[in-house]
């Protein structure tokens, strides 16, 4: 990484001339603004300050440190306390060369850590909807990148499976099923569970609004409720093992299972492995035992137990109820006990919503205190919630963004924009139908990745199918285009995947070009250090955009000289597998003709 070959020299200079030791966070190193020549800009300030010396004064005797001493760079500029860099022709014509012949120019060498990143996590009372989306795409997205990044990954899956919700769906299934299934209804298995779901608090609120007509207060009414009382009475018949219940939970939850897979198909993620509550959720009662012994846990008078986590800017948290029954808390304590027994990871990583920030930082305060060898490598990744125009989604009164449907509806729209356009015309029907699906899915993908996974988003469909927009049809399009002339220079037998001249003499575009190309390995370091693909999704589309500049600007088959022609099919090579490579790490696929 350039970035980091300036970082180097310049500690190397400061140190040797000047005995100050620097860490690379200590150089500030940004791309040089627009207005200004140069492709890297050192602020100096800081450094400056340490060592008493005039920012401007110092910036020059850098630069002439690195042009006179080093290869890389060619010329500097210096405006006040910036140092703006600018590398060599030949540097920059010899990473071209280089890479477009290096297998594995995309994937850093292994780090030896090994990550868990647990996504998804669905209730089994209802199909996955819009915002599981985007915890989906999330999860998928940081696992390739935490990969291609040196990280041995673990995809984990931790399905909700158990509890008061799947017992009301299991109540309206019994009173108002009548016998259905998926296969007598033709409706998928997780949207049917999800339906009766629906019934169960319509049913409810239905209940609740008659006893309150009758005198009752709500409260009042919520206490006589006939409906809950019968769900609470499945959930014990079900921790009782009750024969019938445990059947008809296991027959439910069957259908569920087999419609998630058929949607984690269709969306491209997938899971190394799988727990589930049922099986995990009474692990933390062995977790409470211990901390209970070594006094870290405390009991109340009510048999109750509690952890003191004032210390930790937190609070007191229940542990075991005073009847004895596990809290969620409980049950991720023994689950995260259970990922390390199993993998011996290094890191977990979860991908959960911001609104149980503070649930993560209870289970890693609590892990801490027990001494867990993994409590630190613990991480919340939050990420804010997916809002449409008319509000938030809700599940039990069924007013969610269906996954199934809204993947549909964006392979419809790019079906609908490929045929307007004439484009794909000639295609087999099976190609034709994986390309709209290809560009359905990059656009839903790159919409929920492109933000801060921190940040809350309003999703728009329209707007992210735009082809000409900060989207993934226009990134996707990029590339295809690429491939077009690719195809093209192979049909008339150029050989340009041999390119190793150093002499050529690059345009501004190409310079440009070929220095965003440069700043692939930054990015993905950066994403997997920040766990955030959002920089990677901005990465590729800066990317895109320079090429599109390059490719207006520049003759490519038609030029004339055969050097220059060979170079810019060799960059433009370099940009299209950069291209499809940043999108795998998002999760999505790039057409070869759009």
């Amino acid at each position: 990484m350039i970035t980091a070959i300036i970082k180097d020299y310049i500690i190397q200079y400061i140190s040797t001339n000047h005995g100050l030791v620097l860490k690379h966070d200590d150089v500030v190193i940004l791309p040089t603004r627009k207005e200004f020549e140069g492709s890297h800009t050192f602020n100096s300030f800081a450094i400056a300050s340490k060592i008493s010396a005039n920012p401007e004064a110092l910036n020059h005797s850098i630069g002439k440190y690195l042009v006179e001493n080093h290869y890389e760079f060619d010329r500097y500029n210096v405006v006040k306390g910036f140092l703006n860099i600018t590398l060599s022709n030949n540097y920059i014509t010899q990473f071209v060369s280089k890479s477009i012949k290096n297998s594995h120019y995309f994937h850093m060498p292994a780090n030896n850590i090994k990550v868990m990143i647990e996504y998804s996590s669905p209730n089994t009372n209802k199909p996955l909807h819009l915002g599981h989306l985007r915890n989906n795409f999330l999860g998928y997205s940081l696992a390739q990148i935490l990969k291609a990044a040196g990280y041995e990954v673990i995809k984990a899956n931790l399905v909700n499976d158990r509890g008061i919700h799947i017992c009301k769906s299991m109540l309206a299934y019994l009173k108002t099923g009548n016998g259905e299934t998926p296969a007598s209804s033709g409706v998928k298995g997780d949207k049917l569970v999800g339906k009766y779901y629906v019934i169960f608090d319509q049913k409810y609120k239905e209940e609740i609004s008659n006893l309150m007509a009758g005198g009752q207060t709500e409260a009042e009414a919520q206490n006589q409720s006939i409906w809950m009382a019968e769900a609470r009475e499945l959930l014990q018949k079900w921790e009782a093992n009750d024969h019938d219940t445990v059947y008809l939970w296991k027959t439910m939850n069957a259908w569920v299972y087999s419609g998630f897979e058929e949607t984690y198909q269709k969306i491209g993620v997938n899971f190394d492995t799988t727990y589930y509550e049922s099986d995990t959720y009474l692990l933390g009662k062995n977790v409470v035992k211990e901390g209970l012994e070594k006094g870290i846990f405390y009991q109340n008078d009510d048999t109750s137990v509690w952890v003191d986590l004032t210390e930790d800017k937190l609070d007191h948290k229940l542990l075991l109820r005073s009847d004895g029954t596990s809290v969620y808390i409980t049950q991720d304590l023994g689950t995260a006990d259970l990922k390390y027994a199993d993998y011996k990871i290094d890191k977990s990583i979860y991908v959960v919503g911001n609104e149980q920030d503070y649930h993560f930082n209870v289970l890693k305060a609590i892990l801490q205190k027990l001494g867990r060898p993994y409590a630190a490598g613990i991480y919340h990744l939050s990420y804010g919630m997916v809002d449409l125009p008319s509000g938030k989604m809700k599940s039990r009164e069924g007013t969610v963004v269906d996954a199934d449907d809204l993947v549909q509806e964006m392979k419809d729209t790019a079906q609908e924009y490929a045929q307007s356009s004439g484009k794909l015309e000639g295609l087999p029907d099976d190609v034709l139908q994986n390309t709209y699906m290809q560009i359905g899915l990059g656009a839903l993908k790159y919409y929920l990745l492109k933000i801060d996974p921190k940040k809350r988003l309003l999703f728009n469909p329209s707007e992210s199918i735009d082809f000409q927009g900060h989207t993934g049809p226009f990134i996707q399009y990029t590339h295809a285009r690429i491939c077009s002339i690719i195809r093209k220079a192979k049909a008339m037998e150029i050989a340009f995947e041999n390119f190793d001249s150093t002499s050529y003499l690059m345009s501004a575009s190409e310079r440009n070009l070929a220095v965003a190309l440069m700043g692939y390995h930054e990015a993905l370091t950066d994403a997997a250090h920040t766990y955030s693909p959002a920089l990677m999704a901005n990465y590729v589309y800066e990317l895109a955009k320079y090429y599109n500049t390059f490719y207006q600007d520049m003759n490519i088959l038609q030029e004339p000289e055969y050097e220059v022609k060979i170079f810019r099919l060799a960059l433009s090579s370099l940009v299209a597998q950069t291209i499809a490579n940043c999108m795998v790490l998002l999760g999505i696929d790039c057409p070869e003709k759009m």
